[in-house]
């Protein structure tokens, strides 16, 4: 596999390699791995260096607090409850136990998440028509721009989750969707401690 194809590659899009290809099963699967795992650490850094500069601008007086929406929490919830049904799905799915149910906890989840997705662009409408849009303060604009970078990634992984999920319920066997449900939970996982960090910072500023 060269540079360019893995750098530029989608590491959880996993397609099913071919019976009998010997090594390459093994190495295709670690690469797809580890492509995910260098692009949540860019992704880490960028959060990082965020959330750097929100508690420096925080410091500069003509700061307002803002008062964090209670649907907050209950978007937080259905984060949770999505992260969870992708685990149930991932950890049937390696024993391909219960095929129907690897399918609908999939389905679910992603669903719970599409959810939340549309209940932070509530919150937005929330916020927008009690007159904190994004140039209102700067503690709404950097509001709308770590919720909305957040949800961008979110989005990402469901346009993801939408072609395993047809992939899934195309087929009697989870074998060739099992590295696609691992690498999708993976991801939601890591938006799921993003997400949490993000409201900790945000509910205590």
């Amino acid at each position: 596999m060269s540079f360019y194809k893995q750098v530029t590659s989608k590491p959880w899009e996993y397609q099913a390699p071919v019976p009998g290809s010997g090594p390459e099963t093994v190495f295709g699967s670690e690469s797809e791995k580890i492509a995910l795992t260098l692009f949540l650490v860019v992704v880490s850094v960028i959060f990082s260096l965020l959330t750097v500069t929100y508690y420096l601008r925080m410091d500069i007086g003509d700061w307002v607090p803002l008062s964090d929406p209670s649907m907050l929490w209950f978007n937080t919830g259905l984060l949770v409850v999505s992260s969870i049904l992708f685990q149930y799905s991932r950890t049937k799915a390696q024993g391909e136990e219960n095929v129907s149910s690897i399918k609908l906890a999939f389905f679910v989840g992603g669903v719970c998440a599409v959810l939340f997705v549309g209940g932070q662009l509530f919150v937005w409408q929330q916020l927008a028509s009690n007159g904190l849009g994004v140039g209102s303060n700067p503690s709404s604009a950097f509001f709308y721009l770590l919720t909305g970078m957040h949800g961008l990634h979110l989005v990402g992984g469901l346009w993801v989750w939408s072609k395993t999920s047809l992939r899934l319920f195309g087929s009697t066997d989870v074998g060739d969707s099992r590295l696609s449900i691992e690498l999708c939970t993976t991801y939601w996982h890591f938006l799921l401690v993003l997400w949490v960090l993000l409201f900790a910072v945000l509910a205590n500023t």
